[in-house]
């Protein structure tokens, strides 16, 4: 269900009546092949230049605006497009809250209390907003804001009026979460590290759409989405994940708006992660395909209330 914030609706009234003027729809003109991903592998330059051909391959004639940041241990690869570009979370920030609270307790020296787990669970495993905002009001924004820069974040910003489906985020800041849960420097210990990517191993099936298509078999994708719907900039379509297996572990962040559709967004989140896969996993069995379009719901993820006004802060 939606989560509603009480506090500051004056506030909120205020900024309504301007910002509701540019709740026009925003055409879709962009093309995300347009531009040109950056790869680059130390010791494996034919496969930074393939991985950059096959995302501008994977993109041609894909409309709307996409990002994406990916990093494999293995190769030390590292690929970023529009990496510092700037889009409203939806529900990939229930990483960070997930994270804020596995961090907070190892501060405090405790175990996860039984009302944490009963939150992060459902939170992480069916994108449940009620425990996301329960969270997202426990931890307090400081503490959140504290936690992003432990991450070594830049560009990502809460969301304000308590509208946390509206934090600002980049697929750069996006993959360094993920490093969190699985960086050998990471601010998390072992077992916050495994916890977390339990929960997000654990995601129900309809929401395994986006950077698993394509993994092979022998490994475990952690995973989280978010799919939000907006009057201006369209669908808001995000696919955050890790993978892990075989002795190797690497991360993959799309994120990208300006989508006519869910579906339309999916398929372009898709066909880079099938890109990426493919490069790193070369020979191996598939062990999940594209995602059938009737599994693709059209519904909103319930992030930020459909009444929620356009925030006039711009995008970068």
């Amino acid at each position: 269900m939606p989560h509603r914030p009480r506090r500051r609706r004056t506030a909120l009234a205020v900024l309504a009546g301007t910002a509701l003027l540019a709740a026009a729809p925003t055409p879709v003109t962009a093309t995300a092949a347009d531009r040109t991903p950056s790869c680059r592998a130390p010791k494996n330059a034919a496969l930074a230049k393939q991985v950059t051909r096959d995302l501008r391959t994977a993109l041609a004639e894909r409309s709307g605006t996409v990002s994406v940041a990916l990093y494999d241990d293995r190769t030390r690869l590292s690929c970023t497009l529009d990496g510092g570009t700037r889009y409203d979370s939806a529900s990939i920030v229930k990483v960070l809250m997930m994270e804020a609270t596995l961090r907070r307790a190892a501060g405090w020296g405790r175990p996860l209390t039984a009302w944490e787990r009963r939150n992060l669970r459902p939170m992480i495993r069916s994108s449940d907003n009620a425990a996301a905002s329960r969270l997202w009001n426990d931890l307090g924004r400081p503490y959140l804001a504290a936690t992003l820069n432990r991450a070594g974040t830049t560009r990502t910003t809460l969301g304000p009026y308590g509208y946390w489906g509206l934090t600002r985020t980049t697929a750069n800041d996006q993959l360094r979460l993920l490093g969190a849960l699985t960086g050998p420097r990471s601010f998390l210990g072992a077992t916050a590290r495994s916890f977390g990517l339990q929960l997000m191993s654990e995601v129900r099936r309809d929401q395994r759409w986006g950077v698993s298509a394509g993994m092979p078999r022998g490994l475990r994708a952690h995973l989280k989405n978010g799919w939000l719907p907006r009057a201006t900039h369209g669908w808001r379509i995000h696919s955050i994940g890790a993978f892990t297996g075989g002795g190797r572990t690497y991360r993959i962040a799309v994120l990208s708006h300006d989508n006519p559709s869910m579906k339309y967004g999916v398929r372009t989140v898709e066909r880079v992660a099938q890109a990426v896969h493919r490069a790193l996993n070369k020979g191996r069995a598939i062990a999940r395909t594209a995602t059938p379009d009737s599994e693709i719901s059209e519904r909103s993820d319930g992030s930020v209330p459909p009444d929620a006004p356009e925030l006039p802060y711009p995008y970068e």
